[in-house]
């Protein structure tokens, strides 16, 4: 099969093998209702990420693919398993695993999507719910779920999900679930499911240090890896405000409100007091704002997303909860209030605008404090990140 060169030279893809690209959903030979369900979705024709990585799933190859955010990559694994799994047995035959109960959710509603001709069962086993509904929806039999890892961990500890007949794990953003706090419970997931479940492996970002960690899930996987210089996402503008000291930076945010409306806007703080304060500062100074962060109860989060989703609110303050892989159309703005504490989350953050292929503009609050971070993030990433113009809205 020819490759598509104007793709592999945008993505400069760094394989352990040439992997195929398959240009068109037809050429897949996927399932008919899963087609119509492509389709249906609003795809026409599969990203660089998609063209490369379904059809390695789909032949049951372990698999770690690495591209930008909002270029697919939930996509790319749903369709392989929706493609793979036989939907007249009731019994789990697929386990997503991912860091927040936000994009856990959200993958369920991905596969419900593409799998809505196919009557595809799909569960959201996450913390901060009611373990009953868990034990209600998993004992109605379910071809997917979709979960956090611990509670997974504790439905698989309850007899409540058999994993016997599971023959996919997607490890999705998988440098947070490898890289600290999740590993004890991905290992000990790992040891229940059947030998030679095939295992995905996704994320836009792959430390190597990460990578060395696959090689307990994996057994020979096809690479589908992104050089880091061409991770900065393509669509993005990159722009700081120099901020003389921190005190300064909520004044610099208020002049910037009426831009922010335009469209939808997401703001980061590095920590849960900080968007707490800044939540409640701006609606004391009458901006209309919603703010989300783990210590949240799930109903007031799940609240909080649906509203945004459907766009009655405008500006959502968050911690790093957001920078995950979430995907709301709309939003096409980012500010870094804090630069990030680490380099993975600047460009988890700034992928939140600039989905699929749409233009998106990210801009960072820099104190004299955080003026060797910038400069280090553009030394890491091999791009530029420019003063802002005076005026936000005459870029927007």
């Amino acid at each position: 099969m020819e490759f598509n060169k104007d793709l592999d030279k945008s993505l400069k893809f760094k394989t352990t093998k040439s992997v195929p690209v398959v240009p068109t959903f037809e050429e897949m030979d996927l399932k008919e209702d899963l087609l119509r369900g492509v389709y249906g979705y609003g795809f026409e024709a599969p990203s660089a990420i998609q063209s490369r990585g379904i059809m390695q799933i789909i032949s049951g190859k372990d698999t770690i693919a690495q591209a930008q955010s909002g270029t697919g990559k939930t996509a790319t694994f749903a369709i392989g398993m929706l493609q793979v799994i036989d939907i007249k047995k009731k019994d789990t035959q697929a386990l997503v695993l991912s860091p927040t109960r936000e994009l856990a959710m959200q993958i369920q509603n991905v596969v419900k999507s593409l799998g809505d001709y196919m009557n595809v069962k799909c569960h959201a086993c996450t913390g901060g719910r009611a373990v009953g509904d868990d034990t209600k929806q998993l004992a109605k039999g379910q071809h997917i779920v979709s979960g956090t890892p611990g509670r997974v961990l504790d439905m698989i500890n309850r007899r409540v999900l058999n994993t016997r007949h599971i023959r996919i794990l997607v490890m999705d953003e998988a440098d947070e679930l490898l890289g600290k706090g999740f590993q004890d419970q991905i290992s000990d997931i790992y040891k229940f499911l059947p030998p030679g479940t095939q295992v995905v492996v996704v994320s836009a970002t792959l430390p190597k240090s990460v990578l060395v960690m696959t090689k307990k899930f994996t057994n020979n996987p096809v690479k589908i890896l992104v050089k880091r210089d061409d991770i900065t996402l393509e669509g993005i503008k990159q722009y700081y405000i120099q901020v003389e000291k921190e005190d300064w930076k909520f004044d610099t945010l208020c002049d910037l409100y009426d831009s922010l409306t335009i469209t939808q806007a997401v703001i980061f703080c590095n920590t849960k007091k900080k968007v707490d304060w800044l939540a409640n500062s701006l609606r004391k100074a009458n901006f209309t704002v919603v703010s989300m962060h783990g210590d949240m109860k799930q109903e007031e989060r799940d609240r909080i997303m649906n509203e945004f989703r459907l766009g009655n609110s405008r500006v959502l303050i968050s911690t790093d909860v957001w920078a995950r892989g979430i995907d709301v159309q709309q939003v096409s703005l980012v500010i870094n209030y804090d630069l990030p504490s680490d380099r993975e989350s600047y460009i988890h953050r700034i992928g939140r605008s600039g989905r699929f292929g749409r233009r998106g503009i990210a801009v960072s609050f820099v104190t004299k404090d955080d003026v060797l971070t910038l400069h280090d993030l553009e030394r890491f990433y091999t791009t530029e990140i420019e003063e802002m113009p005076g005026d936000l809205g005459s870029i927007m």
